[in-house]
């Protein structure tokens, strides 16, 4: 790290609130799939910003409609609207295949769209909420009660009260916590800061049932999930079931702020009456003209079987290596983890960082990747390749 990056890094220490604690590099541009830093150095950014940038850096179709849309208008607040929110919305609800009735409230977080989807559960008239163990869903208060961590929770409590965790993957310890106090279940069909564990398309399927039947919603949060990031537009069509709610953000808008909450079908659409949730960025002009480029390429250049096949062939390779560190790797499409046989993630990861790959220590014994979904083969062969040196230096290591 050169004099220019400590010198950056040191006046980050002086100015940002510490709560990400001293960031590892200081990027400077990106193009595709791959970023430099300050110092020139070159890397490929098989993390995309935590599953954001779904076509990459500096992608022509997202510089294209962002200054299109600053050459018009940026903001107009939601006493009015515009073409693009009005498109997008439209967009989404086809994506989703959602029935008539249904609609879309933006935001311009992941978490912004947790809390209006707690707000509609609130509208059921029940106080109960539950959640999975292992949950992710943000860290505003509310969206951090649904959150399971410990360490997450604790310097904030007392939390939202009300809210109950059960064991992901156990349809009878979800069908016990389930009852007429219940407004909501709220889950990630992939637990994605958990370590990208998938839930089974059965458990999803129960948890309908189960919602159904006792007159609860089921409310599945794609924030990590969607926009094609598993190889489908949203992860929880794998199964046959129709959730009442979906909570969006992250990949929307391929870098640019967005979030939403899609309600399915006429009563769970008039749950939330004018004057009862707001939001003065949410659907801005630029988000809405840039996620409708988002979508639109992602249709157009068939990125969910690339995401799909450039995902199945990287698990397939990793697992061909055959290294004692490595016990397996899960998840879909492009959103998979590295399931490591000892506590080394963070060497891997710093040592992938000195070799010029950006990866993610999701926990201490797995690896997640969540790169552009116009990754190709022959870029991540190149970490695949390099693969081995790093497990071995960290076995070494450890």
């Amino acid at each position: 790290m050169t004099t220019d990056s400590t010198a950056l890094l040191d006046r980050y220490a002086h100015a940002v609130l510490g709560v990400f604690g001293r960031p590892a590099l200081v990027l400077d541009r990106g193009e595709g799939c791959w970023v430099w830093d300050v110092d020139g150095k070159r890397y490929l950014d098989l993390l995309g910003g935590i599953a954001v940038n779904a076509l990459g850096h500096n992608h022509p179709a997202v510089v294209s409609a962002v200054s299109k849309q600053a050459g018009e208008a940026l903001h107009v607040s939601n006493f009015f609207t515009t073409r693009a929110q009005i498109e997008l919305a439209e967009r989404l609800l086809r994506l989703a295949q959602a029935p008539e009735g249904s609609a879309v409230f933006f935001t311009n977080s992941g978490t912004e769209s947790i809390e209006a989807a707690i707000k509609l559960a609130r509208r059921t008239g029940r106080p109960g909420l539950v959640a999975l163990e292992g949950s992710f869903h943000g860290r505003s208060t509310g969206a951090l009660a649904l959150t399971h961590k410990a360490a997450y929770r604790q310097p904030f409590a007392p939390l939202l009260p009300g809210v109950a965790f059960v064991p992901p993957g156990d349809i009878d310890a979800l069908r016990a916590a389930v009852d007429e106090s219940t407004g909501a279940v709220v889950l990630e069909p992939i637990q994605g800061e958990a370590g990208v564990r998938p839930l089974d398309t059965a458990y999803l399927e129960a948890a309908r049932e189960i919602t159904r039947a006792a007159g609860a919603l089921l409310v599945v949060d794609e924030i990590q999930t969607g926009i094609g990031r598993t190889g489908r537009w949203f992860d929880h069509q794998r199964a046959d079931i129709v959730p009442d709610a979906m909570t969006l953000a992250k990949g929307l808008g391929g870098g640019v702020p967005i979030g939403a909450l899609v309600t399915f079908g006429p009563e769970n659409s008039g749950r939330l009456s004018p004057g009862q949730h707001g939001t003065t960025f949410g659907g801005n002009p630029l988000a809405a003209a840039t996620a409708l480029a988002v979508l639109e390429t992602i249709e157009t250049d068939g990125l969910l079987a690339t995401a799909e096949a450039v995902g199945e062939h990287f698990a397939g390779r990793v697992l061909a290596l055959g290294h004692p560190l490595v016990d397996h790797v899960r998840g879909s499409g492009l959103l998979r983890a590295i399931a490591l046989t000892a506590p080394v993630s963070a060497i891997v990861a710093d040592s992938a960082r000195d070799a010029g790959f950006i990866v993610n220590p999701v926990a201490p014994d797995a690896i997640r990747i969540a790169p552009p979904l116009n990754l190709t083969i022959a870029e991540i062969d190149l970490f695949v390749d390099a693969l081995p040196g790093l497990l071995d230096a960290a076995k070494e290591s450890a």
